[in-house]
This record gives C-alpha cells, structure tokens and sequence, in this order.
C-alpha cells in the first residue's frame, strides 16, 4: 500500500510547511528567524522549509528587514499568484462576481445586471460574470482553481433543486448543477448567501475566533446561519436558518410556507416591517425599495433615539420584534454569541443592538451576547471567496504529495 503514514519526515515537513504558510498569511512578510521562532524551527531547518517552499512556488523573496541592528534579513511572502479563486454573489437583479489571489487580496470584479432574463440564459450569466471578474483580474478562466456561488435558499442534496427562493428566476431546473459542472472547467460549489456572510464574520469580522453562534441577516429576507463547532450546519434539505418561515406571536400563521415566500418572522420583523411600523407613528417613510427605506428609518432613529419621541419608539418596537424571533431560536440552540448583519439591523447600529439585548433578556432564558457584524462590504462575496480560499489552499499548500 503506498502513501504517506502520520509521523513520518514527509509528513512532518509537510505539515511545518503548512504552518508557516499560515502565518505568512497571518503575519506578511517574515524573515527566516521569525518563521523559526514562530514555529520553534531551527534556523537550518527553517531554512530548508522555505528554500522547499520557494521552489515549488509558494513564497517568493520580497525585500529585507530595516531599523534593526545588524544586516538586513530577507523576508519571504506568499506567492500570491500561486492560485487564484472566484466568488459570485446572485439574487433576481444581479450576479456580482469577483476574483482573489491566494492570499486573499480581490484583484477583479464585475457586476452583471440580470433583470428579466430568461430562465434558460442562467448558465450563460454565470460564465459571463464569471468572465468579466477574470478579465478584471488579467486571467484567464483556466487560471480559476474553485468558484463558489451563492445564492437565496439553498441547493436540496437530494434533489439538486433550488428551495426556499421562488424569487430567483431561473435557477429552478433539476438539470441546472449539472449544466454548470459541464461548462465550467473548474470545481464549483453553492452555498445559501446568508452563510457565506456567517462564513465571512467568522474568517475576518465579528465572529473571529468564535467557534459557535448564530448570525442573523435582515436586508431584503431575513434568514440566520447556525455555526455549531465551528462548522455551518446546514440540515437535511439545506434549509437550516430559513428563520423568516419562523410562525411568531404578532402575525397569522402562513400556510404553505415555501409557495408563499415568507413567513411569520418575516412579516414581523422583515426589512418591510419597519416603514409600516413608521407610519403608524407618524412618520412619512423614504419612497425607495423597503430594505433601503428600512435601513434609511432606522438610522435617523439611531441618531435621533431619546431625542425624537416617535423615532425612538420605532426603535424599540422594532428591537421588540426582532428579539421576540431570537427567543425562540436561543431557546432552541442556547447560542452564546448572535450576530446582527445585513442592512437592516446594521443602520440602527449599537442603539438597536442594545436594545434588542435588553428586550432578548427578557424573553430568552439564556443570555447571548449580541454584537453587530463588521463585514458591510459586499459580505456575500467575500464569504464566498474565503470558502472558496480554504478549499483551494488546503490543495495548492499541501507538500506532502
């Protein structure tokens, strides 16, 4: 039987070489005496490992160390043209795709408008925003190592059928996974919008270091992704997190959920809550698209909360419904942090994540701490190419093959 066994020198150095990538990518440019004190290496061997390194074209020499005593010391990066990979961000308007090198830095993006498309055109959307962020970045297709995709709802394992996002035309046919495996000459994955911002609040934002929370999204939909021992869970269908079908006190219990496109939370709580909340208060609602006129509501109320009366009662009826779905999800997953994103909890910033506590501490018998997401650029994507990043680097920097 052939291949390497744990504990042997290959697998050993494969595995120093795997640290040390790590934390040039965690820590920049390191000279040889850093990475071996970092790893505990001797500088013969650390010396080794980056020479190994260099030839097989993972890190590449960039300049010396300056201000310290003695000769400047080479440093070593990561050769960030050693892969490359996409992430495409897709809802009924637009697909925006975008392009990163290995260390993560975006070197391209397109946005490709897709408003009334035809549904058998969706393959063709992909590959031509797949292309335009390639072209971006000065590739080509062939130099993409993954592209991941995501999207409302979630692809069934079973089936391979879009669910829970009748919104989103075209992307319904049994055959459509397969079509795109045919066209695309690289690995492609799909994953729900909302986990891939989870994704990307634990890799770089307010997750960072956490292992398990919820991250509740509310901009145009509202759904949460569940992070249980550091892994997304998902469920049987993929429908984990579809928290805007949650049936809650304050609206009628909706039949057929998944027809009908919302829910109980969602009407409670949803992006188009708000501007119906404010007229009922007396207050004239901004004529835009209800995430974006939600968004505009809640942060006039930030600003103006204890100063406006009919503003900070916005505020506190909103954080009241928001916090009434939350109970019922901490009494289900006890999570120990929750992370607010998405455009409609993110404008009433740190006023309506306070309040939203206090009114959770109430109805919930566990305490979670809340906290706002740190992600507010294009948080779909950039998860998409950080799920996309760990898949690709755990190939490219394996040595042991």
């Amino acid at each position: 039987m052939t291949g390497t066994t744990p504990g042997t020198p290959r697998v050993l150095r494969a595995m120093n070489d795997r640290a040390a990538l790590d934390l040039l990518l965690e820590h920049g440019p390191l000279s040889r005496t850093r990475i071996g004190k970092l790893t505990g290496l001797s500088k013969p061997t650390a010396s080794q490992l980056l020479a190994r390194l260099e030839a097989a074209g993972l890190v590449v020499a960039t300049g010396t160390s300056e201000g310290r005593p003695g000769p400047n010391a080479q440093l070593y990066t990561v050769n960030a043209r050693a892969a490359h990979v996409a992430g495409l961000d897709v809802n009924e308007r637009r697909i925006i795709a975008a392009v990163a090198d290995v260390t993560g830095a975006s070197v391209g993006e397109f946005e490709l408008a897709t408003p009334g498309r035809r549904a058998d055109s969706v393959v063709r959307q992909v590959a031509d925003a797949l292309d335009g962020a390639v072209k971006e970045a000065g590739l080509t297709r062939a130099d993409i190592h993954r592209v991941v995709i995501g999207t409302p709802g979630a692809f069934d394992p079973g089936t391979g059928r879009l669910r829970y996002a009748s919104h989103l035309p075209g992307w319904h046919s049994p055959t459509l996974l397969d079509e795109l495996a045919a066209f695309l000459p690289m690995p492609v994955e799909y994953e729900n919008d909302v986990n891939l911002v989870a994704v990307a609040e634990q890799r770089l934002g307010a997750a960072r270091g956490h292992e398990d929370f919820v991250l509740l999204w509310n901009e145009e939909g509202l759904g949460a992704a569940l992070v249980i021992n550091g892994r997304l869970h998902r469920g049987f269908t993929g429908g984990a997190g579809e928290v805007g079908f949650l049936p809650v006190p304050g609206t009628p219990l909706v039949r057929q959920v998944v027809k009908a496109n919302s829910g109980g939370f969602q009407e409670l709580a949803g992006a188009q809550a708000v501007p119906r909340i404010a007229k009922t208060l007396g207050i004239d609602p901004p004529q835009q698209p209800h995430a974006k006129a939600a968004a505009t509501l809640l942060e006039r109320a930030a600003a103006a909360y204890e100063q406006d009366e009919a503003l900070t009662e916005l505020l506190g009826q909103y954080a009241h419904r928001l916090a009434t779905g939350l109970a019922s999800v901490t009494a289900v997953l006890d999570p120990g942090l929750i992370v607010l994103a998405g455009g409609a909890v993110a404008s009433g910033g740190e006023v309506l994540r306070s309040l939203i506590q206090s009114e959770l501490a109430e109805l919930a018998a566990s305490r979670p701490r809340l906290v706002v997401g740190e992600i507010d650029r294009a948080p779909v994507l950039r998860g998409a190419l950080e799920r996309a990043l760990a898949d690709t680097r755990d190939e490219v920097f394996d040595t042991s093959r």
